[in-house]
């Protein structure tokens, strides 16, 4: 057994696969109720509850997550064996509590209040129903205009064209925002000063229903304020919210590095090097590789010409020691949609789409999504 976060568990919890449902506890002592309630409104559950093992037995065979207070483990004990149990005590001291757990069959054996943090999470896991975690691709420029806004966009674009969950992030403050190059600027919703101080967990539906929805994708960009940094806790908050809802998330970087963009490197699946096709570039994305490399270990680059002489995709790849993800097409006349036009990867039959459509196909398969 192994002691995390307050809790000593001889099991992974288990998995919901995208299923949503309410918790069930049992106790019948009325302080450890009021705090796991109080637990479960963090979480955005709403628990059901009893004394002993409801009758008849469906709603404890059904429940995704059952919290059974050490108080009701007599009462509990005989009952069908079954996942997702938490044994809940107060007593750090009590060593009879691991008996009691192993005679119910519980997963796990959690103390308060040195769990709740855990517990939060597990019952949020519970109300967002969670399945597979997002596929996180992140986008950098290997120099200045290289034309990573223009692929993450495409790349977003083109998900959500294919029906899939799609939220963009623009994790770069100075880039003039994603929501402009998608005509969305004037668009309902919150942007990222608005998520300044989240901490812990952040629900995943409520941040997915209050960002701008722009081209049938969700958009988390800037505002025109004047807050150009979000503490590095808030983004890891609210991109781990974004990867639990599953479907794709794609991140627009800047080409500086600091603990806010290391947090979101960290939970890349996989990150795509856009390197204009000339020696000046190459030298240049060469420094962003190897620095972006100490976190990322999945770097890929995409080509964009025109060539210099003696180059090609492939030199590209070679010089930078990377996998090459392809030649990024170019693609005239992407304007705002405000001024009629379509933005990056809207055109279906378009070298842009046909470039991000394939990339997709790619990444789910290796990725198991498919």
């Amino acid at each position: 057994m192994e002691t995390v976060a307050g809790t000593v568990t001889h099991d992974p919890p288990p998995a919901t696969s995208g299923r949503q449902g309410r918790p069930l506890i049992v106790t019948e002592d009325a302080e450890l109720l009021d705090d796991l309630l109080r637990l479960c409104a963090a979480a955005g559950a709403t628990p059901e509850v009893h004394h002993s093992v409801p009758e008849p037995r469906g709603s404890w065979e059904a429940a995704p997550l059952v919290l059974v207070g050490d108080d009701a483990a007599g009462r509990v004990r005989g009952t069908t064996r079954r996942r997702g149990v938490v044994l809940v005590g107060r007593d750090q001291d009590d060593s009879g509590v691991w008996k009691r757990a192993v005679e119910i069959g519980a997963d796990h054996v959690l103390m308060l209040p040195d769990g709740e943090q855990w517990l939060v999470d597990r019952i949020a896991d519970v109300a967002e129903g969670v399945g597979r975690p997002a596929l996180t691709v992140g986008v950098i420029g290997g120099r200045g205009g290289a034309g990573a806004s223009t692929l993450a966009c495409a790349l977003a674009v083109t998900s959500a064209r294919e029906g899939l969950r799609t939220l963009l992030v623009d994790a770069d403050p100075l880039g003039g925002g994603l929501d402009v190059l998608l005509g969305g600027e004037s668009a309902e919703g919150l942007r990222w000063p608005a998520f300044a101080a989240s901490r812990g967990r952040v629900g995943g539906g409520a941040l997915e229903e209050s960002l701008p929805q722009l081209h049938a994708l969700r958009v988390l960009s800037w505002d025109r304020g004047d807050c150009v940094a979000v503490p590095p806790q808030a983004v890891r908050a609210v991109l781990a919210a974004a990867r639990r809802r599953g479907g794709t998330v794609v991140v627009d970087l800047p080409r500086r590095l600091d603990d806010g963009v290391a947090e979101v490197l960290a939970q890349l699946d996989i990150g795509l090097l856009v390197v204009p096709a000339e020696l000046r570039a190459v030298a240049a994305a060469g420094r962003v590789a190897s620095a972006v490399g100490m976190v990322l270990k999945d770097l890929r680059v995409a080509v964009r010409g025109p060539y210099a002489p003696g180059l090609d995709d492939r030199e590209v790849a070679r010089l930078l020691q990377l996998p090459l993800a392809g030649e990024v097409p170019l693609e005239s006349a992407l304007l705002r949609p405000g001024e009629g036009k379509a933005p990056p990867g809207a055109a279906a039959r378009g070298p842009l789409a046909r470039f991000c459509t394939h990339f997709w196909e790619r990444a789910l398969i290796e990725a198991g999504a498919a």
